[in-house]
């Protein structure tokens, strides 16, 4: 959008006033209701004053500063008299306080101010007189306006004569063209001198003969009552902003035939309202650095607001991020060029705003801070991208809302303000100024229709609207905090509160800035956000601390939330103990540990090694072959299932002889031998998927007591301390490890299973816990104690929901012992897809390797074809587990089957086969791709859907257009029962999120528009109603807010930004080349060492695998700083390049530091290390078995802190496709307890424990030594 070219011709102001004045110079040049004055009279005025001027030395190149009361004459008799003297003029608002304009005149180096009469104060009165009226060049200031300062100090703005009279030249030939601005015409001047766009009032009617009439400034302050006094004016053109044009009634502009518009956002109802046949409604856009106005486009009913295209002599241009141009409908920051740029007073900050644009092949151009939609047929405004209000963490454009406000029946002017309360929340509050008969509760009813939640605000009436002196709203003004008013609460006469009552009114009006007076007031229609309520919680636990979220969601009203904590127990829940850190001698002899434990994995490579070598040779490498029979008893113990799962169990038992269920100290021998118990089945990999068909043989090795017929579909307790009925069935992911930490105490405990119970699928069986006989447990449950026989117990903590469970679906199925073999035969398959990957890769290198016996040449060879030999290999491996997906398919039927069955074979491969591919493949997931993957499996996928590491039969989910899949969700997967597996088509709707490690049970739904939160499951089909949130195990209704705003960086991206996002996900796959490089040093350091002895490369084999996993650390550390640099607190949309980035970075932990470090560091200080280079601030004797802090840089955990198995310290929520991004505070001797998850922006205290699989809410604070379990969390007592 260029029209430099179309400049008009050079000239100044006073060449403009000169012309006009020869043209009309008896035409009224100026009328302010007690004086007229015309162009001749004012000619005369201005030159007296002029040449005043110059007989104080006074002219050319100099700057005078105007304070002179609005709406007089001798103000605009000021303006020009300065403008003929040669002189720049500064003006500053007479209402203004003396030390701004002390500050303003100062920075401008004024050489004199002019008052009001005129008035001329001169700072060196010994100037030598200069030439009265000279001529001023194009290049000479004509006025230096500073900025509102409402964001920081003022800063000055010098817009010479060539752009200021180039901007009254263009807007000539822009307005009424068909009938311009004529001798007859009277142009409103109501703006500040102040503010430049009283410049644009001043030269509609000096250019073209027309009468300047300025408004009292008591009218303009009123705003409505400025409508009168047009039509008592006679004013046929005005300039003015928005929010004050809507003020004023259709007939108070009846005689207007020019409307112009600018200063802030403009509403669609302005075209309604105002534009007619003989009526042109401009809207103007154009910051005070670009000369008043850029560009301007016509208003029309019907039609799209735009900001329009550029003025002659203007350019303009949208940028993104990276300052290169967008593409047409996308969102980009306007920069502007041309001949109206002016200039800083400040050298340094003229730089920064103004500069060189080569993508644009400008010389300088000024970036406006504001952002638009390209639009050929005009520029469309969408905001600040510097100043846009959150509330909530959600962006807000009050000028928007403003708006909506000003059009609501009754209203005659509104306008809204981000407000903050005692407590530093966020309160959206919408200012109306509205007739006697207003009707708040219809008005919330009509914006609840109209706006997202998050756009609907509070209402208060008030008398007026406060302005600054650009004629804008000022909203620092408004009232706040709010007293109560019919807006806010019911009407009907308030009952006195309660003891109670008042407590929690007091905490309400700290939280949402409004006293409370009626006891049926709803902390919710009140302004409550979830925030809110993490906030009003954590006030309330310092008086009783058994409070949780959940109360609050279901007791909203003032009376029942005072009943609610009265009926609740005061004699307190239990506290913690102090909790030191983990001791120094624990760590070491963690340190000491790994090295053998890492040469038993060295074992497993060599013998690999050795087995290849002995086939196929080594290139011409001189190593000695191993003898056959060495090499065979090698396989059979460290590379069949069987012969792992046996030295497995034989070095855990013998490790943990002796150990029985109690009570242990952190970091003591017992938990030492625990851990090095998991970490030698960890380096065998006891529970591959090579041996996931004999698991519960696995279990009765460790000592566990199996009965018959269970169904056992997850890995058992390194412990051996559980007992499984007859009959028993547990479903995927469930956690049967039956111990875990609790502060510095370990507790151990059995695990029972009764027959023919059912646990369901990511449930937690903890210490101790007894499961009677047939007794359900439902998905992501937690049980601690005893359920009785026969009931059904579900949610975090379990509870009783019948007294029957809901059983089997029919009578136990024959089984015939042949499946055995098939379910044997289908693991074997899925655990060679990657190693058929992984040859067909080595194959090509080497086919074309070198036979010249040197390794180092060979090695060279490697990386040469590495990058070759990746994607080869990458896609074989996803070609597999397609055709295995689409060939298991053709098997699932809906319902319910056996298990050992061709259906329950093909579920159960089909599951297993996806959760292996999610780390096989995962540059497939969480990308634009990825929803491409999941419909090549079979699964339906909508338009724009997104998905992460989602697990799922495909044959039968439904995901509908643009949902979102967050990490770890479980879409469907299978249930078991007394020998049956069912499945069931699940869906999930328009619109929809699942967030992380979400869960929709087979035939499930998460409901279109709707959401299933974090670690929550989906409700029941008949609950599942469009647009309802749910939180929770069981789910239970949540009041949430929907993120309002432009969708051209959520679900509606440009094509350009599909592309680039698509660039950058390419570059996956180079975390995957770096995690096979990885491989061939390792196995070309082994092979060194056997050219010397095989007994040597054994002996060694346990450093050169630690030393690999160190490096690996550095190359994530190492892509983290490049890509991402430190994380901060903020939201991203999904279609920005931050989220991709920062998805890159996790490729390089999950595929090259994951594999290679943390699967063997977990527990250890190593781990800690690591995660501080990530950016973690990570305290002293800390012990953490997790790495899943996505945003280290935003994790703070304090000395002696636990995280356990399973956790997430969640930095982020990615809600309506927005990144937002928070921290995450553990305090000193903080537990998580196992498949936990802490919500950004919440705070867990010293020595406080959250149990297992529970959920602390975003925002949520914890007090020390508190205890807390549960999804989402309450006192754990």
């Amino acid at each position: 959008m260029q029209r430099a070219h179309l400049a008009p011709d050079p000239r100044t102001l006073v060449d403009i006033f000169r012309a006009t004045a020869d043209t009309f110079p008896d035409a009224h040049a100026l009328d302010n209701g007690s004086e007229v004055l015309s162009y001749a009279d004012l000619v005369g005025a201005a030159e007296d004053v002029a040449i005043e001027l110059a007989s104080q030395g006074i002219g050319r190149q100099d700057r005078v500063g105007v304070r002179i009361s609005s709406g007089t004459t001798t103000l605009y008799i000021a303006i020009l008299g300065i403008l003929l003297a040669g002189a720049a003029y500064v003006p500053v608002d007479a209402d203004d306080p003396d030390e701004r304009a002390r500050k303003i005149f100062e920075e401008a180096g004024v050489a004199a101010i002019l008052g009001n009469d005129l008035t001329l104060t001169v700072n060196d009165p010994a100037r030598a007189p200069r030439e009265p009226l000279p001529t001023t060049e194009p290049d000479d200031d004509a006025w230096i306006i500073f900025t509102s300062g409402s964001t920081g100090q003022p800063k000055g703005v010098a817009v010479t004569h060539r752009s200021a009279a180039a901007f009254v030249d263009a807007e000539a030939r822009l307005f009424l063209q068909a009938d311009p601005i004529n001798e007859s015409d009277r142009v409103m001047a109501g703006l500040s001198v102040a503010f430049d766009a009283s410049c644009e009032e001043m030269w509609l009617a000096w250019r073209s003969g027309a009468c300047l009439v300025p408004a009292p400034r008591s009218l303009v302050k009123s705003g409505m009552d400025l409508g009168p006094w047009l039509v008592a004016q006679r004013v046929t053109v005005v300039s003015t902003v928005p929010t004050l044009a809507m003020l004023w009634p259709p007939d108070a502009l009846k005689r207007v035939r020019l409307l112009i518009l600018g200063g802030e956002a403009c509403p669609p109802e302005i075209a309604t309202r105002y534009a007619t046949a003989a009526r042109e409604v401009w809207n103007t856009y154009g910051p005070t650095e670009a000369t008043v106005v850029a560009c301007a486009a016509q208003v029309r009913p019907g039609e799209t607001v735009r900001i329009g295209l550029p003025l002659d002599g203007w350019d303009l241009a949208v940028l993104d991020p990276s300052s290169e141009p967008v593409t047409e409908g996308a969102v980009g920051e306007l920069v502007i060029g041309g001949v109206g740029l002016a200039r800083y007073l400040d050298p340094a900050a003229d730089a920064c705003a103004y500069g060189p644009l080569p993508s644009l092949g400008w010389e300088r151009g000024y970036r406006s801070g504001d952002l638009v939609v390209n639009d050929p047929a005009g520029l469309v405004f969408v905001g600040r991208a510097d100043e846009q209000v959150k509330i909530g963490g959600r962006r807000i454009e009050l000028g928007e809302l403003d708006a909506v406000l000003s059009a609501l029946p009754e209203v005659r002017g509104g306008a809204a303000a981000v407000q903050s309360t005692a407590s530093g929340a966020a309160v959206l509050v919408g200012y109306l100024v509205a007739d006697p008969d207003f009707d708040t509760a219809a008005a919330l009813e009509h914006l609840r229709g109209q706006l997202p939640p998050a756009l609907v605000p509070r209402l208060t009436i008030v008398d007026h609207l406060p302005t600054r002196t650009s004629g804008k709203i000022d909203r620092a003004a408004l009232p706040w905090p709010l007293t109560a008013t019919s807006a806010d609460q019911p009407t009907a006469a308030a009952e006195p509160l309660t003891p109670t009552e008042s407590w929690l009114a007091g905490l309400w009006q700290d939280i949402l800035g409004t006293s409370v007076t009626d006891r049926r007031a709803d902390f919710f229609d009140l302004g409550g956000t979830s925030l809110g309520v993490a906030h009003l919680v954590a006030r309330i636990r310092e008086r009783q601390p058994e409070a949780a979220v959940t109360d609050i969601y279901d007791h909203g009203r003032l009376v029942d939330m005072a009943s609610r904590l009265d009926g609740m127990d005061t004699t307190g829940a239990p506290q913690n103990e102090r909790v030191p850190p983990v001791r120094r001698r624990t760590q070491v002899a963690q340190l000491v540990a790994l090295l053998p434990l890492r040469t038993i994995g060295g074992l497993r490579w060599l013998t690999w090694l050795a087995t290849l070598g002995n086939l196929v040779g080594w290139l011409g490498l001189p190593v000695i072959p191993v003898p056959w029979p060495v090499v065979v008893i090698g396989g059979l113990l460290f590379i069949l299932p069987a012969g792992r799962m046996l030295l497995a169990a034989l070095g855990v038992r013998l490790i943990l002889r002796g150990l029985t269920p109690g009570r242990y100290p952190r970091g003591g021998r017992a938990h030492l031998r625990l851990w090095l118990a998991e970490r030698l089945a960890e380096e065998l990999g006891a529970t591959s998927t090579a041996g996931a068909w004999s698991l519960s043989w696995y279990a009765r090795l460790l000592g566990a007591d199996i009965g018959r017929d269970v169904d056992m579909h997850t890995v058992p307790p390194i412990t051996g301390f559980l007992t499984v009925g007859d009959g028993a069935a547990v479903e995927l992911e469930a956690d049967l490890a039956g111990y875990w930490l609790d502060g510095d105490v370990l507790h151990v405990g059995t695990v029972t299973i009764g027959a023919g119970a059912r646990v369901g699928m990511r449930s937690t069986l903890g210490p101790d816990a007894d499961l009677g006989d047939g007794t359900e447990i439902g998905p992501g449950s937690i049980v601690t104690g005893k359920v009785p026989a026969g009931e059904f117990w579900t949610g975090s903590p379990a509870h009783l929901v019948s007294q029957g469970a809901r059983g089997p679906w029919a009578e136990p199925p024959r089984s015939h012992p042949s499946w055995v073999a098939g379910f044997a035969v289908v693991s074997t398959v899925i655990a060679g897809v990657p190693i058929a990957g992984i040859a067909a890769g080595v194959g090509i290198i080497g086919a074309l390797a070198p036979r010249t016996g040197d390794l180092l040449r060979l090695l060279g060879h490697v990386f040469l074809w590495l990058p070759v030999a990746t994607l080869v290999g990458f896609g074989v491996t996803a070609a597999l587990v397609l055709a295995l997906t689409r060939l298991f398919g053709l098997f699932i039927v809906e319902g319910h089957v056996p298990v050992r069955s061709a259906s329950g074979l093909a579920a159960w491969g089909t599951v297993r086969l996806l959760d292996e591919a999610r780390h096989w493949l995962y540059p497939l997931y969480a990308g634009w791709f990825t929803t491409v993957w999941l419909r090549m499996l079979g699964a339906e996928m909508g338009r724009d859907a997104e998905a992460s590491t989602v697990l799922l039969i495909p044959k039968l989910a439904s995901v509908g257009e643009g949902a979102f899949l967050a990490d770890d969700t479980l879409v469907g997967g299978y249930e078991l029962g007394a020998g049956w597996l069912r499945v069931a088509r699940t869906r999930v709707g328009r619109r929809a999120f699942l967030g992380n490690s979400g869960m929709v049970a087979p035939g499930r739904k998460v409901p279109a528009r709707g959401l299933v939160a974090v670690l929550s499951s989906a409700p029941a089909r008949d609950h599942a109603k469009k647009a309802t949130s749910w939180i929770g195990s069981p789910p239970t209704r949540l009041r949430r807010q929907v993120t309002a705003g432009s969708t051209s960086l959520t679900f509606d991206p440009p094509k350009a930004l599909r592309v680039r996002r698509a660039l950058v996900e390419a570059f996956r796959i180079v975390a995957v080349m770096v995690s096979f490089a990885l491989g061939a040093l390792v196995v070309a350091a082994l092979l060194a060492l056997a050219t010397a002895s095989w007994w040597l490369a054994l002996a060694l084999s346990g450093l050169v695998l630690l030393a690999a996993g160190l490096l690996s650390t550095g190359l994530s550390v190492l892509p983290k700083r490049l890509l991402t640099g430190k994380v901060t607190p903020g939201e991203h949309p999904l279609w920005s390049s931050f989220v991709w980035r920062n998805e890159l970075v996790d490729q390089f932990v999950e595929l090259v530091t994951a594999p290679w470090f943390v699967r063997w560091s977990v527990g250890t200080p190593l781990l800690n290390v690591w995660l501080r280079g990530m950016g973690a601030r990570i305290g002293a004797g800390v012990w953490c078995e997790s790495y899943w802090l996505p945003e280290p840089d935003l994790v703070q955990i304090g000395d002696g802190a636990t995280i356990e198995r399973g956790c997430v310290v969640q930095t982020h929520l990615f809600h309506d496709r927005v990144l937002a991004l928070d921290t995450v505070v553990l305090r000193g001797g903080s537990t998580l307890c196992p498949n936990s998850v802490v919500l950004p922006g919440a705070v867990v205290g010293r020595h406080a424990t959250v149990g297992p699989a529970s959920l602390v809410m975003r925002g949520e604070s914890l007090p020390r030594v508190t205890r807390w379990i549960g999804n989402p969390i309450r006192p754990w007592i």
